[in-house]
């Protein structure tokens, strides 16, 4: 049942395998779907301040437990999608996909944004985790940033207030979300940007299950070396517990076969994990994002 808070959507006891991209896991507790900035401060504000939330945008780099989430989750995607050039900069608001992101900067004729395109989530979640791939890093493209606090009051935030690493971003302050980035572009040339773009998907769609239920990548990189590859050597390729399954197509990739459950993927991460570390002597640092609660027995 749908209940209205403020301009939004309440939704208690929601499913939240349906807004993220792996397909699995329980219900959140309560689930807001904001209308706007404004809205999202209401609702925010309304909150029981020791109550636990959680901001998704579309659910990439993402694990829900079977047993759900506890607490207020907030979904962005489609939410806050204000996209312009600014003076010199281009504003992205936190649920812009990277992808759109990506095709706006190099019809703007503005060049190092392209790696987005690559990227299978909103600005929000790049700004969190600091996502990248093919050389190409968020924050090194980040001018500043704009933040909300659990009192639904907005914080402007230079790039230097952030220690932001592979794969990793400090916060300056701790219970903050990402809203929008201003992004520092060089100008370049419009036709030379997007075919990059079009070069970066072929090569995606190439190497990647697209057409199965994944997170994208489920380790980062060790240094000098490629998860894929760790795992690959480790004869995991195509190994599954119950209905997941590690990629046939990119060893780095677990997909859901169509019946996996949150249980079965978490168990098959912690198993690649341990067989990484047993025959290579590297531990594997996930990339992907867990919350929630197991289910009960």
């Amino acid at each position: 049942m749908t209940q209205p808070i403020a301009q939004g959507r309440l939704l208690p006891n929601e499913p939240l395998a349906r807004y993220t991209s792996w397909r699995v896991g329980g219900c959140a507790e309560r689930l807001y779907i904001p209308v706007g900035l404004a809205d999202l401060q209401d609702f925010l504000r309304s909150l029981n301040e020791n109550e636990t939330v959680h901001f998704i945008g579309l659910g990439s780099n993402l694990l829900v437990r079977d047993g759900g989430v506890r607490g207020s989750v907030v979904v962005m995607h489609n939410v806050l999608t204000g996209l312009r050039m600014d003076g010199e900069l281009v504003y992205a608001e936190a649920g812009v996909t990277c992808a759109k992101l990506a095709r706006f900067t190099a019809k703007q004729h503005r060049h190092g944004a392209e790696f987005m395109a690559g990227i299978p989530g909103t600005v929000g979640g790049a700004l969190a985790m600091n996502a990248g791939c093919h050389g190409g890093e968020t924050w090194g493209v980040v001018s500043r940033v704009q933040t909300i606090d659990r009192r639904g009051e907005l914080h402007l935030r230079s790039r230097e207030e952030f220690g932001a690493s592979y794969r990793h971003v400090e916060l300056p302050v701790a219970g903050e979300w990402f809203t929008a980035a201003w992004f520092e572009l060089p100008a370049g040339e419009a036709t030379e940007v997007e075919q990059k773009i079009k070069n970066l998907l072929a090569k995606r769609l190439a190497t990647q299950p697209l057409n199965q239920p994944s997170a994208g990548s489920t380790f980062r990189n060790p240094p000098g070396d490629f998860a894929a590859r760790l795992i690959e050597a480790s004869g995991l390729k195509g190994y599954r517990i119950g209905g997941a399954q590690v990629s046939e197509k990119h060893a780095n990739f677990i997909v859901n076969l169509g019946d996996a459950t949150a249980d079965d993927i978490e168990r098959l991460i912690a198993y690649m994990q341990e067989t990484v570390q047993r025959e290579h002597g590297i531990a594997l640092q996930r990339e992907v994002r867990i919350i929630g609660d197991k289910r009960e027995g």
